[in-house]
């Protein structure tokens, strides 16, 4: 299970972008960010599915992000089981997990009217018990009031629970600390807490230092969880990068480079965190460069790494000279780095 793994000290890869990848696939309607697509094109899920499992990723969520009740009326049920399906359907093609994921309501900002939230959450959290997922994740809360609400349903089904909220370095909107959102998780019953989407790879590791100081000072344990953006965003405001001009349409300027992954999979790990992955923008080769900086720990290379070499390894076979000699460049770089990144950690 996810605690055992985790527990042992195992480097688990989540999986990346769905919603924005499906949408420039042609499989989602931007604007309304739902996931019909597991019913409507099924082989489509599938496929970006098992090119996150190829590149390493032992975590297959299920697309069900805004698949509750209330932002799919008489569709959730059916969008909820296809979709338990499919990741249960790939996960056992390689040594994945399944986990069925809950995400904020549309009704909180309204009404905060606790006892519909929770009928909400508990609506898909049915689902994800029929279908036996391995473990469960409450993600992308801006809110920490309803993250908690949403652990506690979790809770319920007495399976392991991680919690990821889409926060910054300020904290939540209510102006709730990172530390102290980690804090109001752990305490709710997540034994995995952390932050996804809405901000870059930097900006979200510097919110999970926070979460994790904040842990500290309140004697509490939990594993930490990241899964940024797969886009540069250092001029996000509070509201990460739905507030930005870019959103959701010309966000391919700022997509990070495989290099700048690599660079935030060993600077998560060196703080301490076992969980990492990515969310919107985040594609299947930013996966593998995770899965590639990270074999020295986990010991494996993932599939897709047959046909790739690591930080330019393949260049050599390259006719150019000039070419084949940026190889022996970037092996440099990676030699230096992670120099830098051992006396760091000493």
């Amino acid at each position: 299970g996810i605690l055992e793994r985790l527990d042992s000290g195992e480097v688990v890869v989540g999986d990346g972008s769905f919603l924005i990848t499906l949408e420039k696939r042609g499989y989602v309607k931007a604007g309304l960010w739902t996931s019909e697509a597991v019913v409507e094109h099924p082989n489509a899920v599938r496929q970006l599915h098992m090119e996150f499992l190829r590149a390493g990723s032992n975590v297959m969520q299920t697309f069900t992000f805004s698949a509750s009740e209330d932002k799919m009326e008489s569709q959730w049920e059916a969008v909820n089981t296809a979709a338990c399906d499919l990741a249960r359907e790939v996960a056992n093609k390689g040594d994945a997990l399944v986990a069925g994921g809950i995400c904020q309501t549309s009704l909180y900002k309204h009404h905060k009217d606790e006892a519909r939230i929770k009928k909400l959450f508990r609506q898909q959290l049915e689902v994800f018990t029929r279908k036996n997922v391995d473990f469960l994740i409450a993600e992308y809360f801006e809110h920490a009031e309803e993250a908690v609400w949403a652990v506690e349903v979790l809770k319920e089904a007495r399976k392991p629970v991680a919690a990821t909220m889409c926060i910054g370095p300020e904290g939540d909107m209510h102006g709730i600390t990172p530390g102290e959102c980690a804090v109001k998780l752990v305490k709710a019953g997540a034994s995995i807490v952390g932050v996804n989407c809405r901000f870059g790879p930097c900006t979200s590791l510097k919110t999970m230092r926070l979460m994790k100081e904040g842990l500290w000072a309140a004697g509490l344990k939990a594993h930490l969880m990241v899964q940024p953006l797969g886009f540069h965003m250092p001029d996000c405001g509070k509201g990460g990068f739905v507030d930005l001009p870019e959103y959701p349409f010309a966000l391919e300027p700022r997509v990070a480079t495989r290099w700048d992954i690599q660079k935030y999979a060993r600077e998560a790990y060196n703080l301490g965190v076992r969980y990492i992955g990515g969310c919107c923008g985040f594609e299947p080769y930013h996966v593998r460069a995770i899965a590639e900086e990270l074999a020295p720990e986990r010991g494996f290379l993932p599939p897709s790494s047959d046909k790739h070499g690591s930080w330019g390894s393949g260049l050599n076979t390259h006719t150019k000279p000039w070419i084949r000699a940026r190889q022996t460049f970037l092996s440099f770089i990676v030699k230096a780095r992670r120099l830098r990144s051992n006396e760091r950690k000493h």
